[in-house]
């Protein structure tokens, strides 16, 4: 006789029904929203805005990796987020060629600065790959750099998120400079052409939406799965107590480290797809309200969820592309007022609702039942009575 499988325990209906969300959500963003496109559904505008929202989804899921989970608040990330925006920028820029308002075969900046040559370090952006390398390398090394200077000072709390604001603000300000030949205040626009295609055709569009929908789907679950490795565990135990990680014997510094370099990079990455999709990148990018707006998005989504920041990102953008329009000069008073609703009355963001809800049924006290009539006791009837 065969014994019956054991009934499911909550934990385990909870992980599958986490695995069954997981799959659907990436169903939705990566299969479903571009079938919909092509049918004539959903217009090229709203695929072009989905896009740009899951770019700023992969901004926030860096922020929260850092922040929720490793508790390292780094008001910086848009710093690489516009770095990785400014390398795909150059290729694209070199990409329109001799189509530019000049028509000379360099960017319109440079000939109304009097450049008559592109200077060398514009040349190599010619490529691709290259382009794509530097990327993932130039963030990388700067987060590099900083962050070992940073965690092996012991720099933590809020020094560390100060250090992150003013390292963003001063780059900014670089960036801002004509000298610096990376288009100053105006940044780099009228992008034309990607890899051989017209930016403007909707298949165009539409496949870098697939791009970001991939790419925001792949560094969901690299970064779950690397959450629930040891590595996550130290992670967290440095997010708690970092004296005690250091009393164990480990070195929090290079797990820091290693966690701070990884955002930078998928922040980077968020900043490459964004730009080609809307068009436009500048240095206004880099200020700190950027990073700021990246840390509202964690806490509206849940921080430390990672999937949070992602809902986080998408309903807060898509609340902004609405306030923006309907009451422009509210937009600012919206946002800081809904960082306070957030923090007061929901602690763990949009995700934790259903929790909060079924918490509370927990809580409410429960009707008692009504008591049954005590039984009638016997009469005995004494001899006296008799």
């Amino acid at each position: 006789m065969m014994t019956p499988f054991p009934p499911p325990t909550p934990k385990e209906i909870l992980a599958r029904l986490e695995i069954f969300l997981i799959c659907a959500g990436s169903l939705l963003l990566v299969v479903f929203l571009p079938l919909l496109n092509i049918s004539g559904t959903i217009d090229n505008y709203t695929l072009n805005l989905w896009g740009k929202y899951l770019c700023y989804g992969i901004l926030a899921i860096s922020v929260d990796l850092l922040w929720g989970y490793t508790g390292l608040l780094s008001l910086g990330q848009a710093l690489f987020f516009s770095l990785g925006g400014y390398m795909m920028g150059m290729y694209l820029m070199r990409m329109i060629g001799s189509l530019g308002q000049y028509k000379k075969p360099m960017p319109d900046f440079l000939v109304f600065l009097g450049w008559t040559e592109l200077p060398t370090f514009w040349k190599p952006f010619d490529s691709f790959l290259f382009a794509a390398i530097m990327i993932v390398l130039l963030p990388s090394i700067i987060a590099l750099v900083f962050g070992y200077l940073a965690f092996r000072s012991r720099i933590k709390g809020v020094y560390f998120s100060i250090l992150t604001q003013a390292l963003t603000y001063a780059a900014a300000l670089m960036f801002f400079r004509n000298d610096m030949l990376m288009g100053g205040n105006n940044g780099f626009t009228d992008f034309k052409f990607i890899l051989g295609q017209n930016l403007r055709e909707p298949a165009t569009q539409r496949g870098l939406y697939i791009a970001t929908a991939v790419l925001t789907v792949g560094a969901f679950l690299i970064c779950r799965w690397l959450t629930k490795t040891k590595f996550g565990l130290v992670q967290r135990a440095i997010r708690d107590s970092e004296t005690r990680v250091l009393f164990s014997g480990y070195a929090a510094a290079n797990y820091k480290l290693f966690v701070f370099v990884l955002c930078a990079v998928l922040a980077a990455l968020g900043g490459a797809l964004y730009v080609p999709q809307v068009g436009i990148i500048n240095p206004s990018e880099m200020w700190p309200d950027k990073s700021l707006e990246a840390v509202v998005w964690c806490a509206v989504g849940g921080r430390g969820t990672l999937v949070g920041p992602i809902i986080g990102a998408v309903s807060v953008n898509a609340l902004k592309s609405w306030a923006t329009t309907e009451y422009p000069d509210l937009w600012l008073i919206l946002l800081g007022g809904l960082f306070i609703l957030v923090v007061l009355f929901l602690p763990k963001g949009i995700v934790g609702i259903p929790g909060m809800i079924a918490g509370a049924f927990k809580r409410a006290p429960k009707e008692e039942a009504p008591a049954e009539p005590a039984a009638a006791e016997p009469i005995v009837k004494t001899e006296a009575e008799a």
